[in-house]
């Protein structure tokens, strides 16, 4: 079984800040990491194929020519080869543009060995859409599985499985065929801790880069900022919410004072005693 994983850099969300003059993120103001969801897709790709007793395990991703980090991160984690694809052409995508131009690598990665399997994060946290998974999934014609929280079993005879989804509420088991791709939650696994001789290979890997040169019959117009409909108006940082009244006084005049507060807010009415 081939499987590819789609992965990101993305900026640690947990210290980047926002431009105050641009209303953009400020990339520079944080560390680039591996998209923490697409983490959890790499080892779950390596489960699967711990579970099958063989297999080979592709990471794909986008970006500038340092994004060969999450590549090498990747195959820290299990994965055996990782391909990036990075030119000009690229720069500015959106969640269109890019589905687009990662489904025209995988294409050319199909061509050197057929995939069965692609494993897509949920989201990423700096745009956190969900969207370029499903993306790739309706240009390469196969059925997407969103929100996958387990791989329950495989037919590899029938080309079949099993998969459990997270849905408000509750769960759904869903048969698919496959080729089909999976965008996973972080319920799906835990990340394990990497084995020395995988930190090594890590080391020493050096990805496949590809441009957009490499990858047949791409229509540059939807590439880049030309194949991006996606217009961000303004970007902000949410107050910080204030402080409650504190009541004061002891429980029955406290209750008074709540009451009064609901009254004044329009929240509720309430009938006299």
């Amino acid at each position: 079984m081939h499987i590819v994983v789609c992965v990101k850099q993305v900026p640690d969300t947990k210290i980047i800040k926002i431009n105050p003059k641009t209303n953009t993120l400020d990339r520079r103001s944080a560390p680039a990491i591996l998209n923490p969801y697409d983490a959890h897709a790499v080892q779950e790709a390596v489960r699967i194929r711990r579970e099958l007793g063989g297999g080979t395990i592709s990471v794909l991703s986008m970006g500038p020519p340092q994004a060969t980090a999450v590549i090498k991160k990747s195959i820290e984690i299990g994965a055996d080869q990782g391909y990036l694809i990075s030119d000009r052409a690229f720069a500015g995508a959106d969640t269109l543009a890019t589905s687009y131009a990662l489904s025209k690598a995988l294409e050319r990665i199909e061509k050197e060995q057929s995939i069965d399997l692609i494993i897509c994060g949920l989201h990423a946290i700096d745009g956190d859409t969900g969207q370029v998974g499903p993306g790739i999934a309706r240009r390469l014609d196969i059925p997407p599985i969103t929100n996958v929280i387990e791989v329950t079993s495989f037919n590899t005879s029938e080309k079949t499985m099993i998969l459990k989804r997270k849905i408000a509420g509750g769960y759904q088991l869903i048969e698919t065929q496959i080729p089909s791709l999976l965008t996973v939650t972080k319920e799906i696994n835990d990340i394990e801790y990497p084995p020395m001789p995988n930190m090594i290979k890590a080391a020493r890997y050096e990805p496949i880069i590809w441009t957009v040169n490499d990858l047949e019959n791409v229509d540059r117009t939807q590439l880049g900022l030309k194949g991006s409909p996606t217009i961000v108006g303004k970007m902000f940082t949410p107050p910080k919410p204030e402080g409650g009244k504190k009541l004061e006084g002891n429980a029955d005049e406290q209750v008074a004072q709540l009451l009064a507060l609901l009254e004044d807010k329009k929240g509720l009415l309430f009938d006299s005693v």
